[in-house]
This record gives C-alpha cells, sequence and structure tokens, in this order.
C-alpha cells in the first residue's frame, strides 16, 4: 500500500469523485458511514458521544457522524470551534442537515463555553484531520489542552488534532487519541514511532477511492502487505537439492554471546537456505553443535572471531551478532570485509566495530545493514525526531548504495534509488534481545538463496514480524521469547506456500 502525502491525498478525492461521479458532499458521507460503523461495532454500548468539530472538512465529517449518531437514537453533544470564517461548504451543508434534525450545536467562542465531558462518553477528534497547517493556537490551543484533561475513549478522525500529516509536529500540542480512524491510508505522521503515543491505534477504513490512482500515482513510501509478499516470493523447487537453495556463512558470537549465535543460525534455517555454517570461536562450538545440530560449525578464532575467514563458497554472509567490539574482532572484520564479493549483511557488533567513514569508503556493492535508531545515529549522526532520520536515511543509502533495515516499532528498509518500505505487522513482545539476531539470519539465509537485497529484506522483516505476531498469540506479548518466535516461522511461510 503506497503512502501519500496530504495533497495527493486531496487529489485521490478529486480524482475518485471526478471517475465516480460523485459530489465531495457524498465522499464525506461516506467517510462518516465508515466511521459510523466502525462504532457501532466497537462501541455500541456508550451512553454518550461529544463530538468536537472544526468548520473544514474535518468537522463536516465530524457532523455527518453527529447526523447518523443521533438518527440511531444515540445521546450526542456537538461542539463546533468557532474561528470567525463560514466553514467549508460540505461543513455548512451537513449543519443545515443537523440543524434539520434539531440537535444542540454548541459554538465554542471561548473558554467558558467548552463542556466537561463524562468520564464513560466517547470524544470524538473532528477538529482539523489531515488539513492541519500550523500548530493550533488561540483558542483551538485552548480547546486541545481543555480535550487532553478527558480520561475516557477518545476517537480521532483521520488524524489527532494538532498532528501534521508530512512533518514534524514537534512542539505542537496535540489530543491524544485511544483510536486513529484513518481514510483509505496510512499517513506518514502515523508511521513514525514517536508519534505512536499520541495515535493510539491507527485503524484503517476505506471509503471506496478509486484504485487506478494509487496504481499510477508515484510514493516514495509503501508499506508492506501479503500482497506484495506474494508477488516477490519465488516458488520452491519441487526437485531442488540442498546445493539449489543456497549456502549461508554466518560470524557470530563469543564466550556469553552464544545465543546471539544461535537465534541468527535459527533464522538463516528457517529461511528455507540449503546451509548455513555458523563460524564462532572455537573454545564456544559446543554449544550451536549441540543446540543447532543443523548447522555446520566452523571456527573463527580461539575465543573471539580474530581470524579472516574463507568466503569465497558462500552465497550470502551475516556478520555481527553477538561478535563483541574487541580491537582484534575489528581488525579482523575490516580485513574480512576487504575481500567479500558477495551479498553481506552487517548487523549488531559488526555494525558497533566501524567508523562511520567506513561506510564512505566502502567497495562492496552489495550491503545491507540493520541498525535500530541508536546505532544508526552513531554510524550517521543524531537526529531530532522520525522525520529527519528518515530523510538521513534516505539519503545515506543513496549516498552509500547500502540497503538500509532501520529497525523499530515500524521497521523501514530504505533503498538507494529512493524508496522506503514500511512493515506494519509485529507486536512490543518483539522487543527483547534476540529478535533482530533471527531477523540477521533470517534475512541472509534469503539473500543466499538468491532473493536481490531489497526482496530479501522485504520477505525477512514481514515474516519476522508475522511470527512475531503468532508467538504473540500462543505465548501473550509479555512471556514470548525470540526462540519462540523461530518456530512460528514456520506457520509465517505457510500462509504463503
Amino acid at each position: 500500500m503506497k503512502i501519500f502525502s496530504g495533497s495527493q491525498y486531496r487529489a485521490w478525492d478529486a480524482y475518485s469523485m471526478s471517475k465516480q461521479g460523485i459530489r465531495s458532499i457524498e465522499l464525506m458521507e461516506r467517510a462518516a458511514g465508515a466511521v459510523f460503523a466502525w462504532l457501532q461495532k466497537n462501541y455500541d454500548g456508550y451512553p454518550c458521544f461529544y463530538i468536537f468539530c472544526g468548520k473544514g472538512n474535518n468537522g463536516g465529517d465530524g457532523l455527518a457522524l453527529a447526523r447518523m449518531l443521533l438518527v440511531a437514537g444515540k445521546n450526542i453533544q456537538v461542539f463546533v470551534l468557532e474561528t470567525g470564517s463560514q466553514g467549508s461548504p460540505d461543513f455548512i451543508e451537513n449543519l443545515r442537515k443537523l440543524h434539520n434534525l434539531n440537535a444542540a450545536i454548541v459554538f465554542c467562542q471561548n473558554p467558558q463555553s467548552f463542556p466537561n465531558i463524562p468520564p464513560d462518553c466517547i470524544l470524538v477528534d473532528a477538529l482539523f484531520g489531515t488539513g492541519l497547517n500550523k500548530p493550533p493556537e488561540g483558542l483551538a490551543l485552548q480547546l486541545v489542552n481543555h480535550l487532553q484533561q478527558h480520561q475516557g475513549i477518545k476517537i480521532a478522525i483521520d488524524m489527532p488534532s494538532g498532528l501534521f500529516t508530512d512533518r514534524p509536529s514537534n512542539p505542537n500540542h496535540v489530543l491524544p487519541a485511544t483510536h486513529t480512524l484513518s481514510f483509505q491510508g496510512y499517513k506518514l505522521s502515523q508511521l513514525i514511532n514517536e508519534n505512536g503515543p499520541l495515535l493510539g491505534e491507527v485503524l484503517l477504513l476505506d471509503i471506496g477511492l478509486s484504485a487506478n490512482f494509487e496504481k499510477d500515482t508515484e510514493a516514495a513510501y509503501e508499506t508492506i502487505d501479503d500482497d506484495l509478499i506474494k508477488m516477490i516470493i519465488k516458488p520452491r523447487n519441487p526437485y531442488g537439492h540442498k546445493g539449489s537453495f543456497g549456502n549461508a556463512a554466518i560470524i557470530a558470537g563469543k564466550q556469553g554471546m552464544m545465543g546471539a549465535a544461535i537465534l541468527a543460525s535459527r533464522g538463516c534455517l528457517a529461511s528455507g537456505v540449503g546451509k548455513t555454517t555458523l563460524m564462532a570461536p572455537e573454545s564456544q562450538l559446543f554449544i550451536p553443535q549441540i543446540a543447532v545440530p543443523e548447522v555446520i560449525c566452523e571456527p573463527s578464532g580461539k575465543n573471539i572471531f580474530e581470524n579472516k575467514p574463507e568466503l569465497q563458497r558462500f552465497r550470502a554472509i551475516g556478520i555481527g551478532p553477538g561478535i563483541g567490539t574487541a580491537d582484534i574482532t575489528r581488525d579482523a572484520l575490516l580485513k574480512t570485509l576487504l575481500e567479500i564479493k558477495q551479498p553481506v549483511l552487517l548487523d549488531a557488533d559488526a555494525l558497533n566495530c566501524l567508523q562511520p567513514s567506513y561506510f564512505q569508503t566502502t567497495s562492496i556493492q552489495h550491503g545491507i545493514i540493520t541498525p535500530h535508531p541508536g546505532e544508526f545515529d552513531r554510524l550517521f549522526g543524531t537526529s531530532e525526531n522520525g522525520f529527519t532520520r528518515f530523510e538521513k536515511a534516505l539519503h545515506k543509502s543513496a549516498e552509500t548504495g547500502w540497503y538500509i533495515v532501520l529497525k523499530g516499532h515500524h521497521t523501514c528498509i530504505f533503498t538507494p534509488k529512493g524508496k522506503v518500505f514500511i512493515n506494519t505487522n509485529g507486536n512490543d513482545g518483539m522487543a527483547k534481545g534476540g529478535s533482530g539476531d533471527l531477523l540477521t539470519g533470517f534475512i541472509t539465509g534469503l539473500m543466499a538463496q538468491g532473493y536481490p537485497l531489497p526482496e530479501a529484506a522485504i520477505i525477512g522483516v514481514y515474516l519476522h514480524g508475522l511470527s512475531g505476531n503468532m508467538a504473540a498469540e500462543k505465548f501473550s506479548r509479555h512471556s514470548m521469547q525470540p526462540s519462540q518466535m523461530a518456530e512460528c516461522f514456520g506457520d509465517a511461510w505457510k500462509k504463503f506456500e
């Protein structure tokens, strides 16, 4: 699913109205109807709804919703933020329809008109939506601050008031939502990690916009979904043998960190690769030989990674989980990287061993790095917010030629050609040591099977998140462990076989 800018979404609305022969008021009716249906399904038992509207089209959505709730017999209270303007044409039309039902509507002209909302009533935020172009100020700011005090359910229509669609919102005052009901698709702000607490649960409501617009319109950002995965997964050769499915090397582990090596190995095996070779310290090899008998074990040194390995026979290499950052390990890593011609993935300590300047001088043409935000900032400089980190990752990927898998609540894949793929599955139960090691092995195994780097990263990130969801369902988000995620990779694959 493509992620459009606010202006592109407005163009999509106009395109759909033209192609479908409908007026904007009819599209607004669809949007309000979708919210109404969702509320009926999820919050039908609530006694009342306090609906706060601006005078733009988001406010028109709120007025249309109020009318539907009123006709359904719900107790509603409607409040309109008075700005001195007449309002958009569709707002005016929906205001007239609501007046015809003798609904009580309060125009908030000063703070004294702000209501105290009972805690068992639902607050509906239809103040600004995606149309916000400057921080709330004056009476609008006072209203947002007042509504923040509501302790009950808060539903934002399309976007919580105070959040911009396509740019950083700090230091805006924002009305946080319990649920954000986003029309047709995600907005970029809804996928920035720091905005998560303000958005609550983001849900997409289909309002029937024309599919051809999405198909024909370019967008730098795209979410990963089942359809994309089905498009890029290669059928498995039923006549293949282990040599047909690639040979991967994982360089990982040291004393006290062999769990990382085991998890990376298990992730690699779960990818479908034919052979996995783990290179780990000789003194520790007895551990993976028992824990993961399917893996071939070779020494990377006596007690730590210290010897440059022979890697020509491998189709892809993953380096980093648990190797440490000793000087001798850093030297071995740099010597190893000088000779690598195959696709390579660098994670964890491999990134911690490298200086930022390395990525300006490397001759590697087929590389993926998988930093978390802290590692990314160490390599490429700190970022003020998620938007600037995104922009920096796009720039650095294009500048260096490396694919960047930026891990987080929404893991993002940045490509040298300027495309970004954002993963929306997974859960907070995956935020435990070892989850990233699984991902390292899984993507490495996909590369060894001949998947191009972007496809390997996309499939790896998505199935990793899917296995995390399956593990959470089975073991709970609190108790699930990365080793249990490894057990769920098979069920994740089954969805696409």
